[in-house]
């Protein structure tokens, strides 16, 4: 039997925020939370589980380079019981205007980066974009 087909998605912006100001509010609940507007549990610490969007996200950690780096595993409700868990990248790097975000979400099951593509936009970038915007960067 073939594999089923999966599909990916990048992303790349610009936040108005130091790298690692970014990467910490990523990986700290309250933070994470505040940011995307929903519960999030997560740690910073490679092997440790989370979850986002009171619990409608779910994975673990998989890497992370502080102020650089963070890969996890990624999988929602929503994921066919059979589905292997997705994939997320984030890398981060300076910009003269704060941090280049890079994103990409690989392996996502088929028939299901559409309404993706639009949830990171609507729940996360658009917030993130506001959140980090309202921040003191001089601390």
């Amino acid at each position: 039997m073939a594999a089923a087909t999966t599909r990916s998605l990048t992303f790349q912006f610009v936040l108005p925020a130091p790298p690692l100001q970014v990467y910490k509010a990523w990986l700290n609940s309250k933070e994470h939370s505040a940011l995307s507007g929903s519960k999030a549990v997560i740690r910073a610490r490679v092997g440790a589980k989370y979850t986002a969007w009171d619990n409608y996200i779910s994975g673990k950690n998989l890497e992370l380079q502080p102020g650089r780096k963070i890969v996890q595993s990624w999988r929602t409700t929503e994921f066919p019981d059979d589905s292997p868990d997705s994939r997320i990248e984030i890398r981060l790097s300076p910009h003269a205007k704060g941090t280049r975000f890079v994103f990409k979400h690989t392996k996502i099951p088929a028939g299901q980066a559409g309404q993706y593509k639009i949830g990171w936009r609507d729940y996360y970038w658009k917030p993130m974009q506001k959140y980090f915007a309202s921040k003191d960067h001089d601390r």
